[in-house]
């Protein structure tokens, strides 16, 4: 009777009705007589959820305090983290009528399995997939057909046969045996252990039935279930084929996400496994190999010495050819698994009916990893590790998880996806990632929402109306004047290489063509430089979110700011010795970058010798700011109350630009003489 009072209080927090929760799991924890047992914890634990969701704060914080005490380790962690979201939802409703959008939960479709159209930023999952390997099909047939046609002898053109058949078959052996790989490199770095449906149910009842829905609706095996003990919120999936596929989690998706987030999340990674998306990338990704391979070859015949210069000459044309589809086909793989990520969320949505919690679950996962890194001083190895196969890019939290940690006015919270949505350097940005940025996302989870006829969790509405305000023109001048900045050295170079050609030939004095070349490129190199990192003269007293909300940012042309915070840890992974820093205020955290004068081996004494004395202590720091996928600040000046660091990213940039104006001056004298 004890267990169908538990039953019933978790469905009604399934469903979000927290005030019938509460009655049913209270009457269960006061009459259940086990308080030992691993259910009456559970008991406990969704008891404290239920009082958050109920707005009853005080007992949510007391029974997590009590909680917290709990001879289990992974309860007491669970316990630190409920507290701390607790907490700031307490702050973030004290002090502003307008508390953040996610903390007033919305609804869910009644039904699931609804089909919903899928917004136009993302392509046709199956002309995506068709197009890409169609299009890298291709390219190494007429690369090979070029290579083939180029030589005389068959003798090369069957090791580059070779080449291809050995290629095929490590990544088909590679592609069978790779899960059988993956679980052992899981066990050993990770400590994953594989757990059976039971206890995925224990965690969250609508996550098991919703897995063992899809599988009968499928028709597939169940996956096989891995946990890893880390806090550090992420899930991914890998696997050969849907039979074998494998769907990891970590204990913090369980401890930052509620119940119905988490289903979602798992919603995702079974999107994967229902579109055969693993074994459509290891496909794409032997394709690309094999281009690299053909230009290896090429390259390495066209420098033989016993070969004719004509087919020298056509070896080089073909190594140039096939290392321009490699970067081309590596831009396609990284489409097609924007793509993908596309439509595994679709998936999520129409399985769950629940695009809202989605929409949550990706926003209190970089929350989650913001908040981790604030408790611990090196960086997560899982979180780098499986950056590519997470369900959201860990390097990306930064901006995403000051939402939110940040007590902030609703209107804020929207300007730091207005970034993503309409800054052209976002759109450029993308195209070097596995994964569409957070505002995209969030942004085709609200279009489900509205065509499931629930208010969407996210006014975005509001981010596309605010998007508007911007002044276009200025945003479109900014970038391509940046685009010019950015390859000044290139552009002065050939001014250079012209203005010292047409000396050359009127003057007859070849030596002016090498001069005036490096003085073109060396100039562009000070010039860049100097325009990358402004002057001091207007320095800004700013925070972080304040920084996230600007439209205008840019990789390129760094914002003179100042900041005040703390240094919570390295941002190096997997380095004990790394330079690089994270800051953190009151509005979220940011990477800095610290440059020596003496390069790298400087920025290695420098992580060596001081910045573990750095850790842990409020600073004051001043430098460029910078936005991308991964936002940063190069500072220049670094104040504690125990030393002032001092760091010198222009210094690099000057030094090569004049020593290149200086090689120029003096090799044609060198030459003469």
């Amino acid at each position: 009777m004890s267990t169908d009072l538990l039953h019933k209080g978790l469905e009604a927090l399934q469903k979000q009705q927290y005030s019938e929760a509460v009655g049913l799991l209270g009457t269960f924890c006061q009459d259940y007589p086990d308080r030992n047992s691993n259910i009456y914890v559970q008991g406990l634990i969704a008891l404290a959820r239920a009082y958050r969701g109920n707005g009853q704060q005080d007992k949510a914080i007391s029974l997590a305090e009590t909680l917290q005490k709990h001879s289990n380790p992974e309860v007491q962690k669970w316990a630190k983290s409920f507290l701390s979201i607790v907490k700031q939802d307490r702050i973030n409703s004290s002090g502003y009528t307008n508390e953040p959008e996610f903390t007033k939960v919305a609804g869910r479709a009644a039904q699931t399995g609804l089909r919903l159209m899928m917004p136009k930023m993302a392509d046709n999952l199956k002309f995506a997939s068709g197009f890409t390997i169609i299009l890298l099909l291709g390219m190494v047939l007429s690369l090979s057909l070029g290579v083939f046609l180029i030589f005389d002898s068959s003798h090369p053109f069957l090791g580059l046969i070779i080449s291809v058949v050995v290629t095929l078959v490590f990544n088909g052996v590679t592609f069978f045996v790779s899960p059988v790989i993956m679980d052992f490199s899981q066990k050993w770095l990770y400590q994953t252990r594989w757990v059976n449906l039971a206890e995925i149910k224990r965690s969250s009842p609508e996550t098991a039935d919703m897995i063992l829905r899809v599988c009968r609706e499928r028709q597939l095996p169940h996956p096989r279930l891995g946990i890893i003990d880390d806090e550090n919120p992420t899930a991914f999936t890998y696997g050969s084929l849907p039979g074998n596929a494998r769907i990891v989690v970590s204990k913090g998706l369980f401890t930052y996400l509620d119940e119905d987030e988490v289903a979602t999340v798992y919603a995702h990674e079974l999107g994967h496994v229902v579109h055969w998306d693993f074994a459509i990338m290891t496909l794409a990704s032997s394709l690309v190999q094999i281009t690299y391979l053909i230009y290896l070859f090429a390259r390495r015949w066209s420098y033989k010495g016993d070969s004719d210069n004509k087919l020298k000459d056509g070896l080089r044309i073909a190594s140039i050819a096939a290392y321009f589809f490699y970067i081309v086909g590596t831009y396609l793989m990284l489409y097609l698994s924007r793509t993908r990520e596309y439509y595994a969320d679709h998936f999520a949505a129409e399985i769950t009916g629940n695009p809202n919690g989605l929409s949550r679950a990706l926003v209190k996962i970089a929350y989650g990893i913001t908040e981790e890194s604030t408790n611990n001083s090196q960086p997560s190895q899982l979180l780098e590790g499986t950056r590519a196969l997470g369900i959201f890019d860990s390097k990306g939290a930064t901006a995403t998880g000051a939402i939110y940690s940040g007590n902030f006015e609703v209107q804020r919270l929207g300007k730091v996806f207005v970034w993503d949505l309409f800054n052209p350097w976002a759109k450029l940005a993308e195209l070097n990632s596995t994964h569409p940025l957070t505002g995209k996302r969030i942004q085709a989870l609200c279009t489900y929402a509205e065509q499931m006829g629930i208010g969407s969790q996210f006014n975005m509405a509001r981010v596309i109306k605010e998007g508007n305000k911007i002044d276009k023109q200025k945003l479109m001048t900014n970038f391509f004047v940046e685009l010019i900045m950015s390859n000044a050295h290139i552009i002065g170079g050939l001014f250079g290489l012209i203005f010292g050609l047409i000396l050359t030939i009127s003057l007859g004095n070849h030596h002016l063509l090498i001069s005036f070349t490096a003085l073109g490129f060396g100039s562009g190199f000070i010039v860049r430089t100097l325009l990358l990192y402004p002057d001091f003269k207007k320095v800004q007293d700013t925070d972080i979110l304040t920084l996230m909300c600007d439209p205008y940012a840019s990789p390129v042309r760094g914002k003179v700011v100042q900041l005040n915070g703390k240094l919570i840890g390295r941002g190096d992974a997997g380095s004990i010795y790394g330079s690089d820093l994270k800051l953190q205020d009151q509005t979220g955290m940011i990477f800095t970058r610290y440059t020596s004068r003496f390069g790298a081996i400087g920025n290695f004494f420098f992580g060596a010798t001081q910045v573990e004395n750095l850790i842990g202590n409020p600073v004051g720091t001043i430098g460029w700011f910078r936005r991308g996928i991964v936002p940063w600040l190069d500072f220049m000046e670094l104040s504690s109350k125990q030393q002032d660091i001092k760091s010198y990213p222009r210094f690099g940039g000057l030094i090569t630009g004049f020593g290149i104006i200086i090689l120029g001056l003096v090799l044609p004298l060198i030459i003469i003489s």
